[in-house]
């Protein structure tokens, strides 16, 4: 028996080890490559030939003082529209989820939800074409720029990121003692009070989790902002703005690299510091829900 649990564990070892290989290892090529020149990155992509700590301060500079590129335009509306969604969709979602949770037998509520549930299932890719097409409509008819603009992006994402927010918060607040909200109610509470000095707060495991997930999602999407900014527009996320350094016949592979790196640092960064409260969050809400 202990054999026979020795070597499953062994298999189970050496499958997560080779699935964490395939995982890593477009994050393996951006690093290492982003060390090299042009020439060294297309002889040998895979190994560290010519990799050095100069050149990649010299890819990183030309990056960021590259003029078609601008790093820190990007960056900034990049930050702009993650953060304004994460507060709109947290905001939002976290009402809405109250409201279904206390009500969760009324048939509208039930409804609601199952909407939630049924946006989730739909593929992006159905809807894309569509949306850009409505977008416009209702942009030219509300005398409001829908594509192409940081408002109309942000619109967009809290449609597409508001039922995963409302599904994770709605198991959390099933857990919450209803009583809580008896007694605030008892004392002169009134609804918008008990929510935001009672509810809310509770809420903070899995409002760490919820912002860490889709401030991922949101910085490093590509699809929907080259679909609503455009290739070539004025306004531009990171991942659209890598775009400058491809062109029809001349791919400059160093600076695609450490443009690359630079986009995806910052949420790096943030998973190290909050992977526990992702997992926290994320059982939370599992096991109340």
């Amino acid at each position: 028996m202990k054999t026979t649990r020795r070597s499953k564990r062994a298999i189970l070892f050496v499958i997560g080890v080779l699935i964490a290989l395939y995982v890593l290892s477009p994050f393996y090529l951006v690093l290492v490559n982003s060390f090299k020149k042009q020439t060294d990155i297309v002889q040998d992509p895979v190994g560290m030939h010519g990799a050095s700590f100069s050149q990649l301060t010299e890819n990183l500079n030309a990056v960021i003082n590259n003029s078609n590129f601008r790093f820190w335009y990007a960056f900034g509306t990049s930050a702009v529209i993650t953060v304004a969604s994460l507060v709109l969709l947290i905001l939002f979602g976290s009402m809405a989820a109250w409201v279904i949770s206390r009500n969760h037998k009324r048939g509208w509520a039930i409804a609601i939800y199952m909407i939630f549930i049924a946006s989730m299932i739909i593929p992006f890719q159905v809807v894309m074409l569509p949306l850009i097409a409505t977008f416009r409509d209702v942009g030219k008819f509300v005398g409001i720029n829908m594509l192409q603009s940081v408002p109309g992006l942000i619109f967009a994402y809290c449609g597409f990121g508001g039922a995963m927010t409302v599904f994770i918060l709605t198991g959390f607040i099933k857990g919450v003692p209803y009583e809580l909200e008896e007694a605030a109610a008892i004392d002169g509470c009134s609804p918008e009070g008990t929510f935001f000095r009672i509810i809310f707060p509770l809420l903070r495991p899995v409002i760490t989790t919820l912002t860490i997930l889709n401030g991922m999602w949101l910085w490093n999407d590509y699809l929907l902002p080259s679909l609503m900014l455009g290739q070539n527009g004025k306004v531009k996320t990171l991942p659209v703005a890598v775009q400058a350094f491809v062109g029809s016949y001349v791919r400059q592979w160093n600076l695609i690299l450490g443009a690359a790196l630079l986009a995806m640092l910052p949420m790096i960064i943030v998973f190290l510091i909050g992977q526990k409260q992702i997992m926290s969050g994320m059982v939370a809400g599992a096991v109340k829900g």
